[in-house]
């Protein structure tokens, strides 16, 4: 039996060792979930958030979800979205359907689209960099776009290489990348929660190369899959290493599977879980400056809380969203819930962009 006192003693070691800004291994992660110190763990991470936010915002984007299509050729065993083809309620939206979307993100002071869908068999790569085109044309807004997976079904569909269809998507006018589909940066539970989706190797050289073209993107988390505990202390270093090469995922985010309708059923990791994992991510990722809230998966309440485990942001208004919603996550907050939430948690709340710029201090 280990002595509880020697296993405290370890936990402060490693948090000195961070809090002095040295930099943390896989066995000092190790160390660091083995505490059920909780308020610990929390409060130390709130102090590197600090070090980096010392301006005391609580920070959020106003953007829209668009998935433009629910069509999916991948399967994924945690995925209530998606359709085949043939399904009754399959669908890809019109582009009139899309406009109206974005006017409507736009007339509520939005700044962000984050359109997101299935991995279509059968939507050429054209209809991509054609709507992205008729979007910049219409509209003045950041589109913040294309999971990894999406990005990999358009190389199988163009037959061109990875770097030619990001050059393209960005000439075309995406922004940015986000980080859907990393769920677990290690293959052992990818394979089991989803036998087709990219390797983890081939999510991060996605945002390798669109961040060598000069696109930022984020890094994501999903956490409640059975998943070990190294193989979450293995993501954050992956994420961590491709972040010292080029310095561009503009925040991590992580949240829990949501099990409702899937396939893989299971259970919610808890409140608990989620807390103690959003506080470690920020105490081994030394080197992504934003950490947004789950929110949407975790509700409100747990979403503040999660200000005091080293989140300075609280991510988006997700005017729109039909992923998460499926398996269960039914959470809302339009901009003055947000606001609300911000400064009841002894923040400033703070309109961001994309890219973290402040546009408005409430």
């Amino acid at each position: 039996m280990i002595n509880v006192n020697t296993k405290s003693t370890k936990v402060d070691e490693v948090l000195d060792k961070v809090l002095q800004g040295e930099r943390l291994t896989l066995e000092d992660g190790h160390i660091l979930y083995a505490s059920d110190d909780l308020i610990k763990l929390g409060a130390a991470a709130k102090q590197v958030m600090i070090k980096q936010h010392p301006e005391n915002l609580g920070t959020f984007v106003i953007n829209r979800n668009i998935n433009y299509t629910n069509i999916c050729d991948t399967y994924c065993r945690f995925c209530a979205f998606y359709r085949t083809e043939k399904s009754p309620d399959a669908y890809v939206l019109t582009d009139e359907q899309i406009f109206d979307k974005i006017q409507e993100t736009v007339d509520l002071g939005g700044t962000e689209i984050l359109m997101q869908g299935g991995t279509h068999p059968n939507l050429p790569f054209s209809w991509y960099t054609d709507i992205l085109r008729k979007i910049k044309s219409r509209f003045d807004i950041t589109m913040h776009s294309f999971s990894a997976a999406e990005i990999r079904k358009m190389v199988q569909v163009s037959g061109l290489p990875l770097e030619e269809v990001l050059r393209q998507l960005k000439e075309a006018g995406l922004d940015s990348l986000p980080g859907g589909g990393a769920e677990i940066l290690d293959d052992r539970t990818r394979l089991r929660i989803s036998k087709l989706k990219e390797s983890w190797t081939e999510w991060m050289d996605v945002h390798d190369a669109a961040q060598r073209l000069g696109m930022n993107t984020t890094a994501t988390m999903v956490i409640g899959f059975g998943e070990s505990i190294e193989e979450r202390l293995l993501h954050f270093l992956r994420v961590r290493d491709q972040q010292d090469k080029t310095g561009r995922f503009t925040a991590f985010i992580s949240w829990t599977y949501q099990p409702d309708n899937t396939a893989l059923k299971g259970e919610r990791a808890t409140a608990v879980e989620y807390l103690k994992n959003t506080a470690i991510s920020r105490l081994m990722i030394d080197n992504v400056k934003n950490f947004q809230a789950s929110w949407v998966t975790m509700g409100p309440k747990i979403g503040q809380l999660a200000l005091e485990f080293g989140c300075n942001d609280m991510g988006s208004t997700m005017i729109e969203e039909n992923v998460v919603s499926a398996a269960g996550a039914h959470n809302r907050m339009d901009k003055a819930a947000l606001i609300r939430v911000i400064r009841d948690a002894g923040r400033i709340p703070a309109q961001r962009d994309t890219q973290y710029n402040i546009l408005n201090v409430f």
